[in-house]
């Protein structure tokens, strides 16, 4: 998922690394505490009440508090700096930390699958549920919808692809857990299949996720480009500095939440290398400062008045 940001001089849009560790670390805690209570109440409570849907929300609500912590690992590196070893800083460890978290949920899955299957096979170990699981199931079921929107809000803020995919995460588990209370109460109304087949739901929505986040991190770490919309508007950027006559070849590749980009400019051939130095680095500034690019590397090429057209066109 890319964010599009439009410039406005009525709004800070400056997001710092700073911010965005910060907010990244207090929603990811939240996240934490909330995960920690759920997970462990729904764990004993489906052992309790006989509920092979209610423990597997429960390990699913697990494996959030693994993810939860795999964020803060990864925020905590990415915001480093550039150094000897990575020219470009650290943003694409937020990368490979989805890549981690997509296989944990894609594995976690498949075991609640194989797991929900083995059940199906043999109906008589299918014991009668507690009333008492559905409502945990019931409490579950805001907690996580509320988890979602307020994590969502702050990683639409600080613009974070990692906060995000976390937050549907979240959100995931809103739907298993309503997918738990179905099987839940078709099993207090005599179909006792409803349980184990509302695991298998779940363990399927969870593998979903996993492949979904695990693929999008694999295409970024194969250096994906921004998407056609987000290159028009830097191409349109650059077109609008001042003594810029022409813009081509523009190449762009993900950096964690932020673009490399390289980009031929053209200027007029008459001017001497330092005037057409100084034009290439306010171009370069002005796309720092309006798009997520973490560095532009622009190529000048000549541009003859004469011809009537841009080098490049």
């Amino acid at each position: 998922m890319l964010f599009h940001h439009e410039h406005t001089d009525h709004e800070d849009d400056t997001v710092t690394p700073e911010r965005k560790a910060a907010a990244t670390a207090l929603s990811t805690w939240v996240s934490a505490a909330v995960n920690i209570l759920l997970s462990i109440t729904q764990v004993l409570v489906g052992w309790f009440a006989h509920s092979q849907g209610l423990i597997a929300d429960g390990v699913h609500s697990l494996s959030d508090l693994i993810a939860d912590f795999v964020v803060l690992f990864a925020s905590h590196h990415a915001q480093k700096g550039a150094d000897e070893e990575h020219p470009y800083g650290h943003q694409r460890f937020e990368t490979a930390a989805s890549l981690a978290l997509g296989v944990l949920l894609l594995g976690v899955g498949l075991g609640m699958v194989i797991n929900a299957l083995h059940k199906l096979q043999d109906p008589g170990s299918i014991a009668q549920v507690h009333t008492l699981a559905l409502g945990v199931v019931a409490l579950a079921l805001v907690a996580k919808e509320a988890l979602f929107r307020y994590m969502l809000a702050i990683a639409r803020r600080v613009k974070s692809n990692l906060l995000v995919a976390n937050a549907w995460h979240a959100r995931s588990d809103a739907a298993s857990s309503l997918v738990v209370g179905l099987g839940i109460v078709g099993n207090l109304c005599g179909y006792p299949l409803l349980d184990p087949l509302a695991a298998l739901i779940v363990g399927g929505m969870v593998a979903h996720m996993g492949w979904k986040f695990g693929w999008e991190a694999m295409n970024d770490l194969m250096d994906r480009g921004a998407d056609n919309d987000e290159v028009q508007a830097i191409r349109q950027t650059l077109l609008e500095t001042e003594g810029v006559e022409g813009v081509h070849d523009i190449r762009t590749r993900k950096m964690g939440d932020m673009l490399v980009v390289d980009a031929h400019i053209e200027v007029n051939a008459t001017h001497s290398v330092e005037t057409g130095h100084n034009i290439a680095v306010e171009a370069r500034n002005r796309v720092l400062q309006r798009h997520r690019v973490l560095n532009l590397l622009t190529h000048v090429d000549p541009w003859h008045p004469r011809d009537g057209n841009p080098a490049g066109a």
